[in-house]
Formats: structure tokens, C-alpha cells, sequence
């Protein structure tokens, strides 16, 4: 099959942000081998939209818990923002999710016992900011994700797409080197599904490096990029036309 490289051919013309290099990652059930990841090899640049396909057990979770440095390769090498934190230690690796990374789940993950303002501030409590910046970053999230009239509010006062609307800009507050999406319209209707979708595409307008993983075409058609994974393999990286 004949693939378009996005890094090479016309992708985003900025420094590689996330680098996989022959990614290698092994499962030991009982005595059997399972090869999640063999041979994941993907450059990701600055101001990238890539969307990561493929049926299920093609290694989609696996590579996302790699790239959120919720687990480590087997072998291989991870290169985030040009740092190798393929063997990094849990607390390293907790403080990269922590600096680099922004996080927006299918299931929004928001923290109910908090309102909007307070689930945006949870990954600037790392920061070293002080109460006062914190909520006022906090609130220019809320008002850049269309949320300034209900920052008081707990997630189960809200509607599935206000709730992921929070989520959203909470992965913008530590200002991430790159946004990992999984499923992000998952739980929502088509109509808001949509509108979620349409607002991360302004993320990435605005400059911000996108990594979704999604099974929906829909969802994928609106990267620049497509990665589809087969049996723990790159099976196509093929560069959109036309992509926004």
C-alpha cells in the first residue's frame, strides 16, 4: 500500500513534538506473549492534527497510554517534545502528564464534587501558581470554550456537551506540547458530537497539536492526518487533502 508521510509531504511544518522509533510493547498473559505494539515508528509535528484508527486489539489503547506516559514501551524509544521518557520513573513520568500533556476522555472525567472553575484549576495546582492566577486562567478557559455563564456550576448540573466543553479546557491549562483525545465525542449526541468536534478543530486553528483516537470516520475526516493501526502495526499514515 502506497503511504503519504504527513511529517514529510506537506504535513505541519513544525519541530517534531512526538516521536515513536520502532515502539515495541509486550503483554505476558500467563505464558503467552502478546505483541500489543511491534514496531510503532510515527513523528508527530507542532501544530499537527492526527486522528489514530483501527479495530479493535489493532493496539489503539496502547499506544495512547504510551503516548500519555501512562505506560512505557517494551523497547523502542518515546521522544516527547525531544525528550526521551521511554524509561522514565512513575513520578517522572507523573510529572510529564502533569507539565506536557492535556488529557480529554470520552467520559469526561471531571471531579462532581467540583464546579467548573475548580476541575479547569486541578492541573495548574502543579503549576506553582498562585490561588488568584489559577481562577483567573481558569476563567478565561471557561469564556474560550463558551462556559463563562456557568462557572459555579457541578458537572451534574450540566449537559453531556457542556461537561466535555470543561473537559476540553481543562487540557488547555497547563498549556500542553500536545492534546490526547479519546473518543471525545463518544457519550454525546450527533448535533453536540459536532459541535465538540468543530471546537477542537479551533484548538487546532489556533495552533495547538492534536491527537485524537477514535473507531468513527466522521470524527477522523476531520484531521489533517490518519494513522490506522492493524495487529499492533502500522497498517497506512496518510496525509488528508484538503484537511483543515
Amino acid at each position: 500500500m502506497h503511504e503519504r508521510r504527513a511529517d514529510v509531504e506537506g504535513g505541519a511544518a513544525g519541530r517534531p513534538i512526538v516521536e515513536f522509533q520502532d515502539l515495541v510493547k509486550v503483554y505476558h498473559i500467563g505464558a503467552v506473549e502478546v505483541r500489543a505494539l511491534d514496531g510503532i515508528t510515527i513523528s508527530i509535528r507542532e501544530g499537527g492534527f492526527i486522528a489514530i484508527m483501527g479495530p479493535s486489539g489493532s493496539g489503539k489503547s496502547t499506544l495512547l497510554n504510551i503516548l500519555g506516559c501512562l505506560d512505557r514501551p517494551s523497547s523502542g524509544r518515546y521522544l516527547l517534545g525531544g525528550e526521551d521518557v521511554s524509561e522514565l520513573s512513575d513520578d517522572e513520568l507523573s510529572e510529564i502528564r502533569s507539565r506536557r500533556l492535556g488529557f480529554i476522555f470520552q467520559s469526561y472525567n471531571l471531579i462532581p464534587q467540583l464546579n467548573v472553575l475548580e476541575n479547569i484549576e486541578v492541573p495548574l495546582f502543579y503549576q506553582g501558581l498562585s490561588p488568584a492566577a489559577c481562577r483567573e486562567r481558569a476563567f478565561a478557559l471557561a469564556e474560550r470554550v463558551g462556559l463563562a455563564d456557568r462557572v459555579h456550576h457541578k458537572p451534574t448540573e450540566l449537559s453531556g456537551g457542556q461537561q466535555q466543553r470543561v473537559a476540553i479546557a481543562r487540557s488547555l491549562a497547563n498549556d500542553p506540547l500536545a492534546i490526547l483525545a479519546d473518543e471525545p465525542t463518544g457519550n454525546l449526541d450527533s448535533t453536540t458530537g459536532r459541535e465538540i468536534l468543530h471546537l477542537i478543530q479551533e484548538l487546532h486553528a489556533q495552533g495547538k497539536t492534536m491527537i485524537l483516537v477514535t473507531h468513527d470516520e466522521m470524527v477522523a475526516a476531520a484531521a489533517e492526518r490518519i494513522v490506522r493501526l492493524r495487529d499492533g502495526r502500522v497498517e497506512s499514515d496518510e496525509a488528508r487533502e484538503g484537511a483543515a
